[in-house]
């Protein structure tokens, strides 16, 4: 089963986001940065996880996902497990030719975003959508996920999935926590208003600890309830704790499938097992 139709059947999908090495590591470090990429991944998809692979998170150069994905899991992991992210923070012969080289090694989908405008690289198109419709003329077959953000106004995120130029079959969210619920539930709301068909993955954080200076740097980048959290963690909530929160909240609210970020690079399954245990608990 391809992604699309996991995420259109009855199961509720997790996911996880796994960022490569960064380009710029030295040579020892980034092969053992890969070796637990590959650690991680493997782990991750015998267990039934999808794993999503991202590109230039927060401006940061990293390596080529596929290229190294391909040379190094070779068919040790199901293709279809692996989804891949494309920003448009590159040329486009080389966003083109990544498309490509997707379905030329089995991977049935992938996921195309903008990329951060403030940080990195400048992007080659306005909008995503517009990247997301060249790949679509080319391969016709490989299902596109796109974007939204519960927490930036409904009314217009909705009006952007339901365009019919958005090229759309899936879409993640930006990062939400269920300090976030109010927004989050009426997202939704607008969704079965307007009869939204693309099923959504909503983005979970793991916050690795209460680091006040980590919190307000990633709020640079995530809408981070960086007060509400510091509050959490001082009375006693672990980091598995409030991942697991924000799990239940946005559940209760009618969210069905998530991506899991930010979680350690070592022991990734071992962690979100803890997390999705107290997330039915």
């Amino acid at each position: 089963m391809t992604f699309l139709a996991d995420l259109n059947a009855d199961d509720d999908v997790i996911a996880v986001e796994l960022r490569p090495p960064r380009a710029e590591l030295a040579a020892a470090a980034g092969i053992d940065a890969w070796i637990d990429l590959y650690h991680s991944i493997r782990a991750l998809t015998r267990q039934g996880i999808r794993v999503m692979l991202t590109d230039s998170a927060v401006g940061a150069q990293e390596e080529n996902n596929l290229r190294h994905l391909v040379t190094n899991l070779g068919d040790s992991v199901e293709r279809r497990r692996i989804v891949p992210f494309l920003t448009s923070k590159h040329s486009m012969d080389f966003c083109l030719a990544y498309a490509d080289q997707a379905v030329e090694h089995g991977f049935r989908s992938l996921v195309v975003l903008g990329g951060d405008k403030h940080v990195g690289r400048p992007r080659i198109v306005e909008h995503a959508w517009q990247l997301r419709e060249k790949i679509r003329a080319r391969h016709a077959d490989l299902e596109l996920g796109g974007w939204a953000n519960p927490v930036a106004g409904p009314a217009e995120q909705m009006r952007f999935l339901l365009d019919p130029h958005a090229h759309t079959d899936f879409y993640l969210t930006q990062i939400v926590s269920h300090h976030q619920s109010a927004a989050v539930g009426a997202f939704l709301n607008e969704g079965r208003t307007h009869g939204l068909r693309a099923p959504g993955v909503f983005g979970v954080f793991y916050y690795r600890s209460a680091n006040e200076k980590t919190l307000r740097m990633l709020s640079q980048f995530l809408p981070v309830p960086v007060d509400a959290l510091l509050k959490e963690f001082a009375g006693g909530a672990t980091s598995v704790d409030i991942c697991a929160r924000t799990i239940r909240t946005l559940r209760s609210l009618g969210a069905r499938h998530f991506y899991i970020s930010n979680l350690p690079h070592r022991g990734t399954a071992r962690v979100l097992r803890e997390i999705l245990e107290k997330a039915a608990a």
